[in-house]
């Protein structure tokens, strides 16, 4: 599969490093092409496999099989815009948290949508970036559990296959419009983490979850 990501942080670099060492193209992109070249270099050296290109927003939105948007909330309507037309009717994987800032009135991952008319999954914004490096996500045996939201059965079928090359298990999360229950998951939760709890412990396990 041909991933285009846009963006050159963190997410980008573990998700993309991962992809490309389970034998996917990615190609990463951003504003500076010089610091693009370095991290292309880098994950290429990290993944062991194809080379990972760079290159303009536009030029990996037209890449991708599959884009994935990795860049702050912020800065996410400027990069979405000047990807251009080439994300109409594509999967775009959506991975970002509005931190802090969040209106539950207004969806990232519908934003998104709106503006581009992909197909858009909201996917891998409930685990910090540094679980996205380890190859692969197990804990005491279980491997992580990625809920995705989204409305296309393909856009869907093929970032299930993305979250299992990574060693998770795709879990299906609802419709689009559930997405922002996720958005809504990330705040809390991370709210937890930085105030020193266990964000984990609040949830019983299923067999004591009364169904």
């Amino acid at each position: 599969m041909r991933i285009g990501i846009l963006g050159a942080g963190n997410m980008a670099d573990a998700l993309g490093t991962q992809w490309s060492r389970a034998g996917h193209e990615v190609m990463v992109s951003g504003r500076d092409q010089m610091r693009l070249a370095a991290l292309a270099d880098r994950m290429t050296a990290a993944a062991g496999g194809s080379p990972v290109l760079h290159g303009t927003w536009a030029e990996a939105a037209e890449f991708g099989d599959v884009v994935m948007a990795a860049v702050l909330a912020e800065g996410l309507t400027e990069v979405l815009t000047a990807a251009g037309p080439a994300l109409r009717g594509k999967p775009l994987i959506d991975v970002t948290n509005q931190l802090p800032g969040f209106d539950v009135t207004r969806p990232i991952s519908r934003l998104a949508a709106d503006l581009t008319g992909a197909h858009v999954v909201k996917a891998f914004n409930l685990a910090h970036v540094d679980v996205w490096r380890m190859t692969p996500p197990v804990f005491d045996g279980r491997p992580l559990a990625v809920p995705l939201c989204g409305d296309d059965p393909d856009a869907l079928s093929r970032v299930r296959t993305l979250v299992t090359d990574l060693g998770c298990t795709p879990v299906d999360g609802g419709g689009l419009d559930r997405a922002v229950l996720l958005e809504a998951t990330a705040v809390f939760v991370i709210g937890l983490w930085f105030g020193g709890a266990d964000a984990q412990a609040i949830l019983t396990p299923r067999e004591f979850a009364g169904g």
